[in-house]
């Protein structure tokens, strides 16, 4: 069983993620006493669907005041009222985690009924500090860092190619997300084979024979249930004209290579370089929620073609980021950083790459993987 590092807020919240990411696993260890509504459940989900004042009803009888878990809420978005009420005339008696892997269902009402009253917590697969050890980068970027492709590493490409047809056939038909399960399952397999790079959706739509402005909402459907993010194109205060076209990232390397199919195939060094840039975002994100530290994550790419891989933006400053899967890292590789040096719009510029030493080039330091990621408290605070 894995450490997290998520730490326990102490104030009602939402925790989102997508499936097989360990947060019921979390909340059982974290929260062993609570009250759990379980909506996996057919009997639970039943009666709640069909009456969703019973939870209230339910936990006005609770006779100890403490904790209330809500596994799967987006299955009964109704709930939200429950809680909000209960909130409203319980005051601080109860305090309830609502957690879910889809918040497609839920947004209109999250924002209506409960903001300013819950917190928003979000829960990633393993970082490498909680998957702990010294297993080889390439088997992490084959395999991803699910908790459940290393409970049973032997079972690994069948967990993950179970994992892309369970989204399918769960997330996707079962919750009636889509009317055309065969085209999203076709865009599904060309946007994790473009994973990481700007979107263009004539292109995918031509790909995938998908029309265009289904595109669109396949891309919005893998983004609410939390399986891929958008990566916006930063806009510094700069002169020159950058690219605005967002990139698309899946959250997990090994889940985004059994949604291309590709998980049973050797890595090839053409597939480094995106998944170790998969990686390094996960990794980051999941350092800004459990740190707190807030801020805003875009990469930076002029019209001329010049790019650094990740800009973190806080409040009163950014750090400019570039990843290289090579074990040697070079100066052209920092081109990019010292432009954005040069027009004082970052204040530390990084790079990240695969070799076993620092290295000092210039006005750019770069790190192998495993020491950036130590010291990310105190380059991204």
């Amino acid at each position: 069983m894995f450490t997290r590092h998520l730490p326990l807020p102490d104030h009602s919240f939402f925790l989102f993620g997508p499936r097989a990411t360990g947060k019921t696993t979390w909340l059982r260890q974290v929260l062993p006493d609570a009250a759990w509504f379980d909506l996996v459940r057919n009997d639970v989900y039943l009666r709640l669907l069909n009456d969703p004042s019973r939870f209230r009803v339910e936990v006005e009888a609770l006779e100890e005041p403490g904790w209330v878990v809500v596994d799967e809420v987006q299955r009964v978005p109704a709930l939200l009222h429950e809680v909000h009420g209960l909130i409203e005339h319980t005051g601080k008696r109860h305090r309830f985690v609502l957690c879910g892997s889809s918040a497609r269902k839920l947004r209109r009402l999250e924002a209506d009924l409960l903001a300013g009253r819950v917190l928003n917590r979000s829960f990633f697969p393993l970082t490498l500090a909680e998957l702990g050890g010294e297993r080889p980068l390439g088997e992490i970027l084959r395999l991803g860092l699910l908790p459940v492709v290393w409970d049973e590493p032997r079972h690994a490409v069948e967990t993950l190619e179970a994992y892309a047809s369970n989204y399918l056939r769960e997330e996707i038909q079962q919750e009636a997300l889509t009317r055309n399960l065969a085209s999203f399952a076709r865009f599904l397999r060309v946007a994790a084979t473009l994973n990481g790079q700007a979107v263009n959706v004539a292109n995918i739509a031509r790909d995938s024979a998908v029309p265009r402005q289904t595109v669109q909402r396949y891309f919005d459907v893998l983004a609410d249930t939390l399986v891929g993010t958008w990566l916006p194109a930063w806009q510094p205060r700069a002169r020159v004209r950058e690219v605005a076209h967002p990139k698309f990232f899946f959250f997990d390397c090994g889940a985004v290579r059994a949604a291309a199919g590709r998980v049973r195939a050797p890595l090839h060094d053409a597939d480094r370089g995106p998944l170790l840039e998969t990686l390094l975002l996960h990794e980051l994100r999941a350092h800004i929620n459990v740190s707190g530290c807030g801020g805003e994550l875009s990469y930076y790419r002029t019209g001329a073609g010049v790019e650094v891989d990740f800009v973190w933006s806080g409040p009163d400053h950014a750090v400019g980021i570039e990843v290289k899967a090579g074990g040697a890292w070079r100066h052209e590789a920092g081109r990019g950083l010292r432009e954005l040096l040069q027009q004082k719009v970052v204040a530390r510029a990084v790079g990240v790459f695969t070799g076993e030493r620092a290295v000092r080039d210039g006005e750019v330091t770069a790190y192998p993987v495993r020491e950036f990621l130590r010291r990310l408290p105190e380059l991204i605070r």
